[in-house]
């Protein structure tokens, strides 16, 4: 097949301008010229298509030139797209579901909560299905059940939603760490060439393959541990109000971030930084306390100088 570049965009789903701008680029080869006119080839559809499905992938437009450029002068971009294939796919066995609206109504006890439900979209609980107003997919039905057991449980549908994002933010965290922690000690050494060999991409697949389920193991161990911990000290609380006071009088332990932590390491050097932490909360409490009299202060104030009623 030959097509003119307009031919070419049609195909490709790319716009003329787009198309343009990748031979610029040196990311498409230039077409063959015959007479006044450009011809390309299913070369180039074939092109056009690898660039959007690396752009789809997440890669960057300098980095898509690296892959293309090694693929022309014969590496291959198979263990490349292998590897991107493993980072891409599914990090659970969970299968998404539908819902009607109906059964989502039904499930919350069938009373319609416009506010909850548009939280719900934010989320991404719920996510709209097109051309359905009354259908929703479900990307992952068990934390629906979990909103769903907890509302039954007499747990407000906002709080339930203040809940996930303060929980979302603590897990994504815990993933952005273990991602940093297994570049640093395990992957770091197939990052050297850009792109990758063969052999190196098809190994690291392989590790991502075997290390995917770590993640979720260790923090449901933690979990496991920490709820068995702080769940029977909670309750040894609520039983004992005698050991609940004297708990309130323990010093509390307060989890800081690790980009914190090195930040202020980075400012006042390792072995001073609890001290410079400690330094800073006391000069926080110091503020707010002073903050809090001057208030009272005015507040008092004003009320002296109200003129006495007959």
């Amino acid at each position: 097949m030959e097509y003119r570049i307009e031919d070419l965009a049609h195909h490709s789903g790319a716009t003329v301008r787009t198309i343009r701008a990748y031979q610029d680029r040196g990311l498409l080869p230039r077409p063959e010229r015959r007479g006044r006119s450009n011809v390309y080839g299913e070369a180039h559809l074939a092109r056009l298509r690898q660039i959007a499905d690396l752009l789809d992938r997440g890669y960057t437009l300098a980095s898509i030139k690296e892959l293309l450029e090694a693929w022309d002068t014969g590496r291959g971009l198979g263990g490349v797209l292998g590897l991107a294939a493993e980072v891409d796919g599914p990090w659970t066995d969970e299968k998404a579901d539908r819902i009607s609206r109906a059964e989502l109504d039904s499930a919350f006890g069938g009373v319609q909560d416009e506010a909850a439900v548009a939280d719900a979209i934010a989320l991404g609980v719920l996510e709209p299905v097109p051309g359905s107003e009354d259908e929703f997919l479900v990307p992952s039905p068990q934390e629906l059940a979990v909103a769903v057991e907890l509302h039954a449980a007499g747990v407000p549908l906002s709080a339930i939603a203040g809940h996930l994002r303060e929980l979302r933010g603590q897990v994504e965290h815990i993933a952005a760490r273990f991602l940093e922690f297994t570049t640093e000690h395990v992957f770091a050494r197939y990052l050297g060439n850009h792109p990758p060999t063969e052999a190196d991409a098809a190994e690291a697949a392989a590790l991502v393959r075997r290390l995917r389920p770590l993640a979720q193991q260790s923090v449901d161990a933690e979990l496991a541990r920490a709820m068995r911990l702080f769940a029977t000290r909670h309750l040894r609380q609520q039983l004992d109000p005698e050991l609940a006071r004297q708990h309130a009088e323990e010093p509390q332990s307060v989890a800081i971030p690790a980009s914190t932590m090195r930040a202020v390491q980075a400012l006042v050097g390792e072995s001073a930084s609890a001290a410079f932490i400690a330094a800073a909360a006391e000069r926080e409490v110091q503020a707010r306390t002073l903050d809090a009299l001057a208030t009272s202060h005015r507040n008092a104030g004003m009320v002296d100088q109200r003129p006495l009623g007959r």
